[in-house]
């Protein structure tokens, strides 16, 4: 996505443009980077050597996000880009991106620099991905009913981008419960846990309603907004992978009677919304099929088909433990399969295109 602002730079801009500006979009290549780290974590049978992997993986998702957020903060472009109602959408991604980070430090770079230090580096990460997060979900939102203005076909995948991230600092802080004093701490953690996968699961209901509204009334979407589709996906499945995770913490704050019935939940509803991400799964392999056929041109939303199937592997995962079933079972470790081979493609043609970009000459204005 072109952003048009050279002729809004100032002579001190334009001297920090003589790189392109980039935008919040990157910072999926943090979550997609750090999911593949993560959902290792989640498969219900492992091999030598696979964790060892996922946590230099994991290091480097760390080393991605500390690089991109100094460059977007140094660049200044936050009103520009919250100014643009297809840019704004893309605000979630940088909490996703934090709390992604912290979730590794507990699953896997307690290995390396020690679990006292892990929950420390998680509890800075995921308080800040979910203030910011929290911010977003609110923020966008009201830009989109005051400021922006939208054709009846506007929506799109990346519309899910602001609402979500509250469910994953659900599913993330869960990580976090057994590593809070007991009491009202530990039970305020939980319960606002839940509140929060509340609000990113019907927000993202809503959104989901108009998308397939979008897609029946309207043109079939095309070229780069097409992999946006996938992000339904990984909203449905975090919902799932939040409902797991906070049931098998729940017993350390909640009431026996009550933590048996976040287990139920867990798994009822779990499953129940994991067959409609099928569904999902199924439309978005569809439309993805039918645009590469007629030319996918390479764009930082490719990054979409990333996160969204590891949170499918996490999702399936969780189920897998919970109900012991095979064929669950199987499903994560395709599932993890195919998120390995489609972040090895995404990453090495972002590779590609930010060799190419960073090249470009001064005054040039890319996201």
């Amino acid at each position: 996505m072109d952003l048009s602002l050279q002729t809004r730079l100032s002579p001190a801009a334009a001297h920090r443009a003589e790189r392109p500006l980039l935008g919040p979009t990157w910072f999926a290549a943090v979550m997609g980077t750090g999911i593949v780290a993560n959902a290792a974590t989640t498969l219900p049978r492992g091999f030598p050597g696979l964790r060892a992997a996922a946590t230099v993986v994991w290091a480097g998702a760390g080393v991605l996000l500390v690089v991109l957020a100094a460059r977007y903060l140094r660049q200044r472009a936050i009103r520009s880009h919250a100014a643009d109602p297809v840019m704004a959408q893309f605000f979630g991604a940088p909490p996703m991106a934090l709390l992604t980070v912290g979730a590794g430090a507990l699953l896997l770079g307690k290995d390396v620099i020690g679990l006292e230090a892990a929950v420390g580096v998680d509890w800075v990460l995921w308080l800040i991905g979910t203030a910011l997060g929290l911010v977003t979900a609110c923020t966008v939102p009201y830009l989109m009913v005051t400021r922006h203005r939208f054709a009846p076909d506007a929506a799109f995948g990346g519309w899910l981008m602001p609402v979500v991230p509250p469910m994953v600092s659900a599913a993330t802080g869960a990580l976090l419960v057994p590593h809070t004093p007991a009491g009202q701490p530990r039970l305020t953690l939980l319960l606002g846990c839940y509140a929060m996968l509340g609000l990113g699961l019907v927000a993202t209901l809503l959104v989901l309603a108009m998308i397939y509204g979008r897609l029946v009334h309207h043109e079939v979407p095309t070229g780069t907004t097409v992999p946006t589709v996938w992000i339904g996906l990984g909203a449905l499945a975090q919902s799932v992978t939040a409902l797991g995770a906070l049931a098998t913490v729940a017993p350390a704050a909640l009431s026996a009677s009550y933590a048996r019935g976040t287990a139920v939940l867990a798994l009822l509803g779990g499953i129940m919304v994991w067959g409609f991400a099928m569904l999902w799964l199924a439309l978005a392999t569809g439309l993805t099929v039918r645009t590469i056929r007629a030319g996918l041109p390479f764009a930082p939303t490719w990054w979409s088909f990333i996160f969204p199937v590891g949170a499918c592997v996490t999702a399936t995962g969780t189920l897998a433990a919970r109900t012991g079933s095979a064929p669950l079972s199987w499903t994560t470790a395709v599932l993890y399969t195919a998120l390995v081979l489609a972040w090895l493609v995404v990453a090495g043609r972002s590779l590609r295109h930010a060799t190419r970009h960073v090249r470009r000459p001064a005054g040039q204005i890319v996201d």
